[in-house]
């Protein structure tokens, strides 16, 4: 799925408008096109064309056809094409959705294919691992994205901070040190979910386990717990609401009067606060989410997108080829630096070197998660019983007790769909 966090709040990419090709001039020879479906705002006009520049010169007999599809809505677009006889031979998916489209059994298993030519074994976890289903590679990952902490380095400044924190026992007193003279030390809406996945799974807990092929809910496990607790501790150093996400009010709005010192976001949040206040323009940091120890930052949710190849596709093979020359290190580096993306290995992270916020980014990346890999995730998350749950606690509810109802909602869906 994509990350949630870009959906209403930010913009990590601009929006982009692909078009169709035509034959190749002067081949004298029959063409095959290949029909690539591309997310809306994914990749650039000029990356889109310099990759097809560059590919079909080295390929005469291919042309590429990229069409541009909407986020809202795709995913029974996607599956209505998997069924039919028209399917594209190339489709740029939520990282998390692969499950729910393998399931049909309309997807070509790349396994080979990632192990043999694209060094599989390197990717991130957050993205290799949803697209991993029942032993085979369905989806190869293709580009990250995940939260980081925006600063505001003036209030830093001010409160005498000079060393950023790399544990979240640094992280925690700094922020009790900000939040004072009518500053928040860090802006926490109470039903920021995606930021409690992280700090449950550095407990070693899980929002669901898989058990034998049977998924439950497993918010009231000890490690979950723990993870909720300390969701709690920083979130009551700042203002933010207990009973809303971080869209409710946008959090970035909030940011940009100027007496907030933090928020967890993409960096890609940045453009919209100093599009609100251009007086932070230049005097906003960022730094991965911190761990429990300074030796690996915090976990975070990855989103991003992966590539998958229907079974029915008309060219089929000739797609095969397209998904490893994105998913390759030359277009994995062209893609990162273009659009400020996370690459698909933390081998290339160095491409994005010189770029702040990508590079904080790119260091929290390596401990990327992605949600339950079931593919009733989905149900999940449209009447999402971890936001109620969270709200009940901040408010005094048992933290126990409510986390059991939770889990039970979460078993429930999980089975039903």
């Amino acid at each position: 799925m994509k990350i949630r966090i870009l959906a209403g709040a930010v913009a990590l990419v601009s929006s982009v408008a692909l078009s169709g090709c035509g034959y190749l001039p002067g081949t004298g020879t029959d063409s095959s096109t290949v029909t690539v479906w591309l997310m809306k705002g994914s990749a650039s006009q000029s990356f889109l064309d310099s990759f097809k520049e560059s590919y079909e010169a080295e390929h005469p007999s291919i042309e590429l056809e990229f069409v541009l599809q909407e986020w809202g809505g795709i995913g029974p677009k996607v599956l209505k094409a998997l069924e039919g006889d028209d399917a594209p031979d190339v489709i740029e998916v939520g990282n998390t959705q692969v499950a729910q489209y393998a399931e049909s059994g309309e997807l070509r298993d790349l396994t080979l294919e990632s192990m043999r030519d694209l060094g599989g074994e390197d990717w991130l976890p957050g993205l290799a691992e949803p697209g991993r289903v029942n032993g085979g590679q369905y989806g190869i990952p293709w580009y990250a994205a995940n939260r980081v902490v925006i600063y505001n380095k003036d209030l830093f400044a001010q409160a005498g901070i000079t060393e950023l924190p790399r544990t979240r026992e640094e992280w925690v007193d700094i922020s009790e040190r900000l939040n004072t003279d009518g500053r928040q030390g860090i802006y926490l809406a109470g039903q920021n979910w995606y930021v409690l996945a992280g700090f449950i799974w550095d407990e070693g807990g899980e929002l669901a386990d898989d058990t034998g092929g049977d998924w439950e809910g497993t918010l009231d496990s000890p490690a979950a717990l723990r993870g909720m607790d300390f969701y709690k501790t920083l979130q009551a150093l700042g203002d933010g609401p207990k009973d809303a996400d971080e869209q409710t009010p946008p959090e970035t709005d909030v940011f940009a009067e100027g007496d907030v010192a933090q928020i967890i976001s993409v960096p890609g949040s940045a453009a919209l606060i100093e599009q609100r206040n251009p007086e932070l323009k230049g005097k906003l940091g960022y730094f991965p989410i911190p761990g429990k120890s300074a030796k690996k930052p915090g976990a975070v949710f990855t989103g991003g997108s992966d590539l998958i190849v229907p079974e029915g596709a008309d060219q089929r093979s000739e797609g095969i080829d397209v998904v490893k020359a994105l998913a390759g290190e030359q277009w994995q580096t062209e893609l990162a630096r273009a659009m400020s993306y996370v690459p698909n290995k933390p081998a290339l992270a160095g491409v994005v070197e010189g770029q702040e916020g990508t590079s904080a980014m790119a260091e929290g990346a390596t401990e990327g998660r992605a949600t339950p890999n079931s593919p009733y995730w989905p149900a999940v998350e449209a009447d999402n019983p971890i936001k109620p749950y969270m709200t009940a606690v901040l408010e005094g509810g048992d933290p126990a007790e409510e986390a059991k109802q939770a889990s039970e909602s979460i078993t429930s869906k999980l089975i039903t769909g």
